[in-house]
């Protein structure tokens, strides 16, 4: 099984887990080039990630639903708004993620940079 590590370690880290396992946050953007400089395909539909915490523990499994590779000026206010990530608006959500893009990972992007989309759900766990 394939894991996933939201943003940067640390207290970001923390808080987006929480708005995962709250299911707050059903999807996130990260960066095709990114992808690339890991050696990693993209994931799929139907394929289930552990969610990693800061100390490497598995917080949870996730079944991604959606991908979709766009350049940044085409990623929709809907999927934004499932970032869950308090975002008021699309133009909120692009200042935030240039800004998270440039001052922590040093990456310059702009419109025509290919992010890809992932949407996924934290399945109930089971009964009994």
């Amino acid at each position: 099984m394939r894991t996933l590590e939201l943003g940067s370690p640390g207290g970001l880290r923390d808080e987006l887990n929480a708005l995962v396992l709250d299911g707050a946050k059903t999807a996130t953007a990260t960066l095709l080039a990114e992808y690339a400089e890991e050696a990693e395909e993209i994931e799929f539909p139907g394929e289930i990630l552990a969610l990693l915490g800061n100390d490497g523990a598995v917080l949870g499994e996730l079944r991604v639903t959606a991908v979709t590779t766009v350049p940044f000026a085409e990623v929709t206010w809907d999927f934004a708004r499932a970032e869950g990530e308090g975002c008021t608006d699309l133009a909120h959500w692009r200042r935030s993620h240039l800004a998270y893009w440039r001052d922590v990972e040093g990456r310059q992007v702009d419109d025509t940079t290919p992010v890809v989309c992932l949407r996924f759900t934290l399945p109930a766990p089971p009964t009994g």
